[in-house]
């Protein structure tokens, strides 16, 4: 099952809170051991970033994709 959840302080660590609905359907209970996949969530913003100098040549584009209509 995939979620998404804010990491919490928990004193010196971080902590993760199951949603209920997952607690649910998994049947977990406290005490038990899990896997969890790990991923960073990306923010729009930091995606955009890693465009910065990615230059199109909006003609050429529109001269190319115009050909591939007259095959």
């Amino acid at each position: 099952m995939v979620t998404t959840a804010k990491l919490r302080a928990w004193g010196s660590s971080l902590g993760i809170i199951v949603p209920h609905e997952i607690v649910q359907k998994e049947k977990l209970s406290e005490g038990e051991e899990v896997f969890i996949d790990i991923k960073r969530k990306n923010k729009v913003k930091e995606l955009f970033g890693s465009l910065k100098g990615w230059k199109i040549d909006s003609q050429k584009m529109k001269d190319e994709l115009r050909k591939e209509w007259h095959k």
